[in-house]
């Protein structure tokens, strides 16, 4: 298998790292210095190049011919839907890692997305695509007094702005709506180490904005492992706090939760997925009833979990997809509630005197914790502290977003 990545993330190493000790052979595709070069036990590393991005993916896919592909942003399924219209020799490979290629455009598209999920009787806010300050203003009257903004292809919160009045979505709309220039792109290839940046300011189309109705409730994902239309496996959490409204989710608490589950299986079924995903939800404190907003065409923070009476979405997708046997799954973890690593570390929310909470670091691969404990590599350059000396980056702030705050004294 080959695990591409662009994005500084931890979660493609977490799902390697599964998958290389259910005895897969895992290649890797990511810029020098990224966490995936850091999996015991993964096979060659390849390098994911900025001024020739395209051309080194069909590199490491010449030089593996792995039997499948496991994107770890949202930015390599783009790139791999590229190369499905350009070069038919990858759709098979394409076809077995995604599943049916009539899914590509609605899986990126959030407008599409969400009126399929509503067909198929999935929960989901109104939503619209907007074009223009004046059409906003028409659909802000209809939509408010709160809403969300939102443009394809963003992931981690960027992208996405929470209003409370015309003049906040006006605000958000332009600086959406804005495309990406070349200077923009360069800083964030030379600073951000955002391998990618340059091939989207060249390939990506403008900026599609979408409109919601904001949805009162709490945060929730999902991540599902399927195979050719049909979940193999689920892990469903809810959030407890995350990196500020929009960000990636710090502690979570694992939920059984059959609605959830049952748009998993709809979407999955509808447009015949293959592979890894995530989805979004909102739950609504007073009815429980979750609300998709959004789904994520590759694999999540969650995928590496070992659950009880299941194990790993890792282990489950080899025995599927691939059809090798596995072994035992790992440890299943001891509690529902995570704190979810590096995350916990970096903000400062893990406390060892915590019985409560069980602290996802993966203590059996000392090398790999140290790693991903630091910050992503590009920040670590000269060249970033010093831009960041004259530009200090945003502060990411921790929120609560639970419903019943006595729940887990965090």
């Amino acid at each position: 298998m080959l695990f591409a990545a662009t994005s500084w993330w931890a979660l493609g190493a977490r799902l390697c790292l599964r998958f290389v000790e259910r005895g897969v052979h895992a290649a890797t595709l990511s810029p020098v210095g990224h966490p995936l070069r850091h999996v015991p036990g993964a096979g060659r590393a390849h390098t994911y190049r900025t001024l020739s991005s395209l051309e080194s993916l069909e590199a490491a896919l010449e030089a593996e011919q792995p039997a499948l592909i496991v994107p770890c942003n949202d930015q390599v399924v783009f790139q791999l839907h590229n190369l499905y219209k350009r070069r038919p020799k990858w759709r098979p490979l394409i076809d077995a890692s995604l599943g049916d290629p009539r899914a590509h455009e609605v899986v990126t598209r959030r407008e599409k997305l969400l009126a399929l999920a509503g067909e198929v009787g999935i929960p989901v806010p109104e939503t619209a695509a907007v074009t223009s300050e004046d059409e906003l203003a028409t659909l802000f009257d209809r939509l408010g007094p709160e809403a969300v903004l939102k443009i394809d292809g963003s992931s981690a919160g960027e992208g996405v702005r929470i209003v409370g009045s015309l003049e906040e979505a006006v605000r958000a709309f332009r600086a959406l709506s804005r495309p990406i220039g070349l200077g923009t792109a360069i800083k964030r290839a030379v600073i951000n180490g955002d391998t990618l940046s340059l091939w989207e300011w060249r390939h990506a189309p403008p900026p599609a904005v979408t409109v919601q109705r904001f949805v009162t409730g709490h945060p929730a994902n999902a991540m599902v492992a399927c195979v050719r239309g049909r979940v193999v496996g689920a892990v469903c959490v809810e959030v407890l706090s995350s990196e500020g409204r929009t960000g990636a989710a710090v502690v979570v608490r694992v939920i059984d939760s059959p609605p959830m589950l049952e748009a998993a299986r709809l979407l999955v079924e509808r447009l015949g997925l293959t592979g890894f995903y995530g989805l979004d939800f909102v739950i609504d404190g007073a009815t429980s009833v979750p609300t998709l907003i959004e789904l994520n065409p590759r694999c999540t923070q969650l995928g590496h979990l070992s659950l009880p009476g299941q194990g790993d979405l890792g282990g489950l997708f080899v025995a599927e997809a691939l059809g090798l046997p596995v072994g035992p799954p790992p440890p299943a973890i001891p509690r529902d509630v995570i704190g979810l690593f590096p995350q916990c570390v970096r903000l400062g929310q893990m406390d060892s005197n915590r019985s409560d909470i069980y602290y996802d670091v993966p203590s059996d691969h000392p090398a790999l914790a140290t790693e991903l404990s630091k910050p992503a590599w590009p920040e670590r350059r000269l060249l970033a502290r010093l831009y960041h000396r004259l530009r200090a980056p945003e502060y990411v702030r921790m929120i609560d977003a639970r419903p019943n705050k006595s729940a887990v004294g965090l």
